[in-house]
């Protein structure tokens, strides 16, 4: 009987405990949620969200395009928006090409094209040289196989030569310059770049237009547009859309300290890497066309291979300097 009892009065007490916690956890719970309400989004702002300002008018290779036009505006909104708050991709975009606009520039005025195709390339990889879409576009210009291979570029597993910077930005003005010949409007050029000529001129002589801008494309290829013209944009005056660089914080132009000429029947990269002082990972950044650490060449093709300079493999803030003064801030 004194067990039972014991046993009777245990229960009692733990079920006295069970019902205190619960009240005390649910006004804990009640004091949090009250707490959380308070401080949240809906009550206070952490900082003032704002829209940029739309431009009245832009221009893309000398043509002025008039963005006081309803739907041209609104298409130009959406992607300043969208550039302005893709803090992390905005902002790679710009310290990226610190160092690729000083390799990509004079190649363009030497191709015959307008300087504005710099952002095309931006906005197909944002800048990294080692983009690889899904569909199997590779390189800062997103060439696929079978084009690059069409303009005489090598795409195997060893080597491919899309991710050759100076190649595959000669291989894009050539494919640029032939759209050009079809519509003579370097905009229209770039839709045709995203979405392929026939399939922009069919949708332009469909709805008898002569200019992309103003054809009602897909979706992807309408933005396109619009995209390189925000990234032109943004880039012409960063801290107006709130990006505040300073010039340590973009990345620096690699100096090539020496340029190998090889056409051995296998290439050894990591070995060349080895005896210049680099490891292979060092040579690939300099090289981004090497895809394996060898190569088998049977047909003895010479191939130019940069190495770079040991001070520029070392990153010093002091001495990075800005490609464009409108990019930093003093």
């Amino acid at each position: 009987m004194a067990t039972k009892n014991r046993n009777l009065l245990n229960s009692i007490i733990s079920c006295t405990l069970t019902a205190a916690l619960f009240f005390a956890g649910t006004h804990l719970l009640q004091s949090h949620q009250a707490n959380d309400e308070e401080n949240s989004p809906r009550s206070q702002v952490p900082y003032n969200v704002t829209s940029p300002e739309v431009p009245t008018s832009m221009e893309f290779a000398g043509e002025k395009i008039d963005l006081t036009r309803s739907d041209l505006r609104e298409r130009m909104d959406r992607e300043i928006l969208t550039f302005t708050y893709s803090h992390i991709n905005t902002q790679l975009m710009l310290k990226r090409a610190n160092r690729l606009f000083p390799v990509i520039e004079p190649i363009l005025k030497q191709q015959g094209l307008p300087d504005d195709f710099k952002y095309m390339m931006i906005i197909e990889s944002n800048g990294d040289i080692y983009a690889r879409s899904g569909v199997g576009a590779a390189g800062l210009w997103q060439i696929m196989p079978a084009t690059g291979k069409q303009y005489g570029l090598e795409v195997n597993n060893s080597i491919d030569e899309r991710y050759n910077i100076e190649k595959a930005t000669r291989v894009a003005c050539r494919h640029l310059k032939h759209s050009y010949k079809l519509t003579g409007d370097w905009l229209t050029s770039a839709a045709s770049y995203n979405a392929g000529d026939a399939g922009v001129s069919k949708r332009m002589a469909s709805q008898k237009e002569s200019k992309a801008i103003n054809t009602c494309l897909v979706p992807e290829t309408s933005r396109y547009i619009f995209r390189i013209l925000t990234a032109k944009l943004i880039f012409s005056d960063p801290a107006r859309y709130g990006f505040l660089l300073k010039s340590s914080d973009l990345y620096p132009p690699v100096a090539m300290a020496d340029t190998l000429e090889v056409n051995d029947a296998v290439i050894n990269f990591t070995d060349i890497a080895k005896s210049n002082g680099l490891n292979f990972m060092q040579l690939r950044d300099a090289n981004p066309w090497i895809r394996s650490t060898s190569a088998k060449n049977a047909a003895r093709k010479s191939y130019k291979i940069l190495i770079p300079s040991k001070e520029s493999l070392n990153y010093n803030p002091k001495e990075t300097k800005a490609h464009c003064a409108a990019w930093v801030v003093r």
